[in-house]
């Protein structure tokens, strides 16, 4: 017979609801008497109350374990969306609904959009905005009072609108429940719990959404001000790095300063000041001259930057436009000062720096440009005044007769020259009548300076004397690098080697002798001495190689006849005397007209093809009859 011991074991056991109705109706079955039937009906009574108890007891653990998780989240926020996303999926289990979702106010656009969804499977509905007051969550926002609903499409309290309407017809919902998100008096948001069928809210899930809802407005209040807190950081360590870049860039510019001062103080040169400046600003420095060329450059060690190059439009335009603003300018990574003294230009800074400059470091390159300006009018002054002593020991050697070689000789020695050592003497000009001009006696002056030597302007020429004993090469070499530094053809004769203050008079005439007979043949543009001018260099120099221009024009010929026993020479003579004629060459040789040809082609190979050239048919010519008078020829034949 069924007792109430019975509903303890279902108790104990968490049995089914429907399972505390079998203890009565087994008694009822087994004839139990009235009396025992009511005992067990108030029995099950009793049961069925510590049962609705202990279910609400153990909801009650829930939900204070889903609000005591909750508020481990928000101990530990890190990622807003995922405590915002826990805090949505946990009113859906709590609450056993089929959805739950959350809506936040817009204050750019004025209305309220769908922040998370759980549960949802429309893409309408996920992708709702309310506009102010309408539908369930409006009214919520506008209040700050919750809402329930037991069937929202038929509910008459809140302003439908369609398109409202449509998403939640979509997602199917029928029951809704919404509480506000408050901070303080503000409703940021609106939390949801809602079902697709109906069903009523109790008052103990209105308060559980409402403390989940109280979370969620935690979270995204920490959430800014943790966002706020760290661009505050950030705007800190912002200013700070840029109160100790411009600490670091006075300090920079103090060294620069101190060290440019030193520089100047010890007589050091634009090279000094260079090497400083990239030492003190990270980079690659290009200094240029008036001209556009390179004076120097400098590189930081263990730096990327390339050194500029000193050509280019925009260069020229960033150097004028530099002077114009009285500053340095930037142009693309390239930072621009002129070198000016006054109205004076010297040239410009060009430096591509490793990492932009600030305005404290365009400072200090603009100090450099003023010292460079300042070491560049000095060393200007001092080569003028040099120049000028050079000039008129030059002029001393060529213009007049030595009186006094002692003292011309002292004079030299104090320049760091030996007038006894051998010279070479230039001469160059034009044939345009306008003379060649300051700028090719700078460049004179440059020239003869890097090489030891002297130079200076005289009757619109300029003449050189430099060290050594070529004065064909050097006559070449000085008339192809001044016609490339004036952009127009310039000619130059040499002459030399001259010993002694009278050698160096008399190979400066004969240079210039030479630059009026190359310009006379056509020659314009090029440069040469007495023994590239044939027969005409014979007449000019004053000492009459005849062993040389014999040498130089016919020499390789008279060598290869010595050498091999051959009679090139004789054959040379053989038909220049026969006109150039063949045949009348062979029958002068007694060889046949083959061999005779095959000699000539063999001068050819010795002299080059254009040794029957009318100009240097002449200078053969001459020269094998000096040669014949030199001495009597070998009579061979091949």
């Amino acid at each position: 017979m069924p007792d109430g011991l019975d509903y303890l074991d279902l108790l104990a056991r968490e049995a089914a609801l429907i399972e505390f109705e079998r203890p009565v109706v087994a008694a009822r079955t087994a004839g139990a008497s009235g009396a025992a039937l009511d005992d067990l009906e108030k029995a099950k009574i009793l049961a069925l109350r510590v049962r609705a108890l202990l279910e609400r007891r153990r909801r009650r653990e829930e939900e204070l374990s889903a609000l005591y998780d909750t508020a481990g989240d928000l101990a530990g926020l890190r990622d807003v969306d995922a405590v915002l996303r826990a805090i949505v999926h946990r009113v859906r289990t709590l609450l056993n609904v089929d959805v739950s979702y959350m809506t936040l106010d817009d204050a750019e656009r004025g209305d309220t959009y769908m922040r998370i969804t759980d549960g949802s499977v429309a893409a309408s509905f996920q992708a709702l905005r309310l506009p102010p007051g309408a539908g369930l969550g409006g009214l919520v926002a506008l209040t700050g009072a919750p809402y329930a609903t037991a069937n929202y499409p038929t509910d008459p309290r809140f302003r439908h609108t369609g398109e409202i309407d449509q998403g939640v017809a979509d997602e199917g919902l029928v029951a809704i429940l919404g509480v506000p998100m408050r901070l303080g008096s503000a409703v940021i948001g609106v939390l949801f719990a809602a079902n697709r069928a109906e069903r009523p809210f109790a008052r103990e899930e209105v308060a559980l959404l409402s403390s989940l809802a109280a979370h969620a407005a935690v979270a995204l209040d920490t959430a800014r001000l943790l966002a706020e807190t760290q661009t505050a950081l950030a705007e800190l360590s912002a200013a700070n790095a840029v109160i100790q870049a411009h600490s670091a860039s006075v300090e920079r510019a103090a060294a620069a300063h101190d060290r440019m001062t030193a520089v100047v103080l010890r007589g050091g040169g634009v090279e000094d000041v260079a090497a400083d400046l990239v030492d003190v600003l990270a980079g690659a420095l290009l200094v240029i001259d008036a001209d556009g060329r390179a004076l120097t450059t400098a590189r930081s060690p263990e730096v990327s930057a390339e050194v500029p190059e000193p050509t280019g439009a925009t260069v020229g335009e960033a150097v004028a436009a530099s002077r114009g603003e009285g500053r340095s300018v930037r142009r693309g990574e390239l930072v621009i000062a002129a070198v000016v003294a006054g109205a004076d230009n010297l040239g410009a800074l060009v430096f591509r720096p490793e990492r932009p400059l600030a305005d404290v470091d365009q400072r200090i390159l603009e100090r450099a440009a003023q010292v460079t300006a300042l070491l560049l009018l000095f060393r200007r002054t001092v080569a003028d005044a040099e120049a000028q002593v050079r000039g008129d020991l030059l002029d001393d050697l060529i213009s007049r007769p030595v009186r006094d070689p002692d003292a011309v000789r002292s004079r030299a020695a104090r320049l760091g020259l030996d007038v006894d050592a051998p010279w070479v003497v230039v001469a160059a000009g034009d044939d345009t009548g306008d003379g060649l001009g300051q700028r090719a006696a700078s460049w004179a002056r440059t020239f003869a300076a890097a090489r030891r030597g002297l130079a200076m302007p005289r009757d619109g020429q300029v003449a050189l004397l430099l060290p050594g004993d070529d004065p064909a090469g050097t006559a070449r070499l000085v008339a192809r690098e001044l016609s490339r530094t004036l952009g127009r053809p310039v000619t130059a004769g040499g002459a030399g080697p001259g010993r002694g203050s009278a050698g160096v008079a008399g190979a400066y005439r004969e240079a210039v002798r030479c630059l009026s007979a190359l310009v006379t043949l056509g020659r314009s543009g090029g440069g040469g001495g007495a023994a590239d001018l044939g027969y005409v260099g014979l007449l000019l120099g004053d000492r009459r190689d005849v062993t040389g221009f014999v040498a130089g024009t016919v020499g390789p010929v008279i060598d290869y006849d010595l050498r091999r026993g051959t009679a090139l020479v004789r054959t040379l003579e053989a038909y220049f005397e026969a006109g150039g004629g063949l045949a009348r060459a062979a029958e002068a040789l007694h060889v046949h007209v083959n061999t005779v040809n095959q000699r000539l082609e063999r001068v050819a190979q010795l002299l080059g093809d254009d040794w029957q050239r009318p100009a240097r048919a002449l200078d053969l010519q001459l020269a094998l009859r000096l040669h014949r008078l030199s001495g009597p020829l070998a009579d061979t034949d091949t």
